[in-house]
């Protein structure tokens, strides 16, 4: 469920962005709950989330694992030097999600 135009919810607690470096969403868990939860400011334009977040994935036919580290504070992410995307070492604005009427048409 789109909660603003940069975050959605999700159950138990998640919130989720999209990651311009990976071009695909990562989330975190708030709240109460089991496994591991964030801290975070509850505004929707500009959140900030604590600790770090780390997304490891594999990718591609040959599995390469990708790294993706971030801070995400005041509505910017700030990428870790460990990122193996092309985003690494840079801070940016959290992108809007995308209408998803124009999604459809693409």
């Amino acid at each position: 469920m789109l909660i603003s135009r940069i975050l959605r919810s999700a159950n138990d607690g998640h919130l989720i962005f999209w990651c311009p470096g990976c071009d695909m969403p990562h989330g975190i868990q708030t709240g109460q709950g089991a496994g591991p939860r964030w801290g975070w400011n509850n505004d929707v334009e500009k959140p900030t989330f604590t600790p770090s977040i780390l997304v490891r994935f594999p990718w591609g036919p040959e599995k390469k694992q990708c790294v993706c580290h971030s801070f995400v504070r005041e509505g910017k992410i700030e990428f870790l030097s460990d990122c193996t995307h092309n985003l690494a070492g840079q801070t940016v604005s959290l992108p809007d999600w995308e209408d998803p009427e124009s999604q459809a048409n693409k």
